[in-house]
């Protein structure tokens, strides 16, 4: 059984609708809400296979399907799993803590060409997971394939212990920006958007 994420110890009772609420919200008033999969999309060929690892509510997910990618969303959080049914038809969605994560148990018998690992869930992973999640993850990615990752670097885990964790998981740094629409990184920026390989 996984330890608890701090999406579960560290958010209020009713997080997970407050959230899902607050996307559906900025959809219906027209907010650019995909700049994380535009960037994958352009980054792998067309009809990828693709793993959306800590999916949320699935916009993600379901614009990358809508772009003719082949997607699997996993979320620890039922809520957030049903949500993305619901809202963003069309991917394959499971709920699975990133902890436990494996090929087999997605019912997968290819690796991914990419994945994807945005909305701060590297913040929100149990304490000391982060190693072994990243290897789960990468163990899901081809070879040739990268793992994209965005997060708040001053929320729980600095960006030097990230990238210790991204040593340790047998993964290199490709390439790293300030924002998903690729601003170039500085060491003053507090959000890093990180391309990993295979090392």
């Amino acid at each position: 059984m996984a330890e608890p994420t701090r999406w579960v110890t560290e958010t209020k009772d009713g997080h997970s609708q407050w959230y899902i609420h607050r996307f559906r919200e900025m959809a219906a008033e027209g907010e650019d809400l995909i700049g994380e999969a535009r960037l994958v999309d352009a980054m792998v060929p067309r009809r990828a296979r693709i793993l959306d690892a800590g999916c949320g509510p699935g916009r993600h997910a379901g614009e990358l399907h809508a772009r003719g990618h082949s997607v699997v969303g996993v979320d620890a959080d039922p809520e957030l799993i049903a949500a993305a049914e619901q809202d963003h038809p069309g991917p394959t969605y499971a709920v699975v803590d990133l902890a436990e994560l494996e090929l087999a148990s997605l019912g997968q018998a290819q690796p991914f060409d990419a994945a994807l690992m945005a909305g701060n869930v590297m913040v929100f992973l149990a304490p000391g997971t982060e190693t072994a999640v990243l290897r789960r993850v990468a163990a899901c990615v081809s070879p040739e394939g990268f793992i994209v990752i965005g997060f708040h670097v001053t929320r729980h885990l600095s960006l030097a212990d990230f990238d210790r964790h991204v040593a340790d998981a047998g993964l290199r740094l490709e390439h790293r920006f300030a924002t998903w629409d690729l601003r170039a990184w500085h060491d003053d920026a507090d959000f890093a958007v990180t391309v990993l390989r295979h090392a």
